[in-house]
């Protein structure tokens, strides 16, 4: 609670932004400011981070989603540096409903990426090249952060659902369990797992954001657990079920 008060978890939103699904997490007002009951904020913390850490212990991934500017950067470095997948600069429409189409742009990022690489784009004209260059900037740019997610993930980590409703609409239809950083104007009854606290402030969402982190690592840490959903052509298998079918 300490270290929460100290990144200013505690302040919401005004009386008059509140949604009324966050009514038992407002500890009172100050200044017109709601101010968050941190030790609910902790306890949704702790559960979170267990939920977490078994996810990391099933070697699943996390898709971190961020596109509001005050996490954008944070949620990006987090996801690499836990070799996650990530959307930190927009949502797009079908990322999990219609993934098989998502791994058609992405591998014609890797395909494209790899030919600059290798030096391979020498046949086209300077004109064509500088075309080739802005297509993979703009592939890169909205595909680059999912480039690593080979398997269905086992839970989304959303900064504010209230800018992320297409996100956690896709995960509901898919019984995909969401975790979100979630402010007093936001509606938490979506939300498998809520964590209610301050999700404007950079100092915030990055003390969050390195539980998330902390616990994720330490499930890696663990004997691994359970199987993991793999995507493929025929669509989304344990990894159990694609060795069988390999064999």
């Amino acid at each position: 609670m300490q270290s929460l008060f100290e990144a200013g978890a505690q302040f919401g939103f005004s009386r008059s932004r509140r949604h009324p699904s966050m009514q038992p997490y407002v500890y009172a007002i100050k200044n017109r400011i709601e101010i968050i009951d941190l030790e609910k904020t902790a306890d949704l913390l702790t559960q979170a981070c267990n939920f977490v850490k078994s996810i990391g212990q099933k070697r699943q991934q996390i898709l971190f989603v961020a596109n509001k500017i005050e996490a954008m950067i944070i949620v990006r470095e987090v996801a690499q540096r836990l070799a996650q997948p990530y959307a930190a600069d927009r949502w797009l429409g079908g990322t999990l409903t219609n993934f098989g189409e998502m791994k058609k742009r992405i591998a014609k990022l890797l395909d494209l990426t790899q030919k600059r690489e290798r030096q391979e784009l020498g046949m086209y004209t300077k004109k064509e090249r500088l075309l080739i260059d802005r297509e993979i900037a703009h592939l890169d740019r909205f595909f680059g952060g999912l480039v690593g997610m080979t398997q269905m993930p086992g839970a989304l980590f959303i900064v504010d659902p209230r800018e992320e409703k297409t996100a956690i609409h896709e995960a509901k239809a898919l019984h995909i369990p969401v975790i979100a950083l979630a402010g007093t104007d936001c509606d938490v009854r979506p939300l498998a797992y809520p964590i209610v606290a301050n999700d404007a402030s950079r100092s915030s969402i990055r003390s969050i954001v390195a539980h998330i982190v902390t616990a994720y690592e330490a499930g890696m840490q663990l004997p691994a657990e359970g199987a993991a959903a793999i995507v493929t052509p025929q669509g989304v298998e344990t990894l159990a079920t694609a060795e069988v079918a390999s064999s």
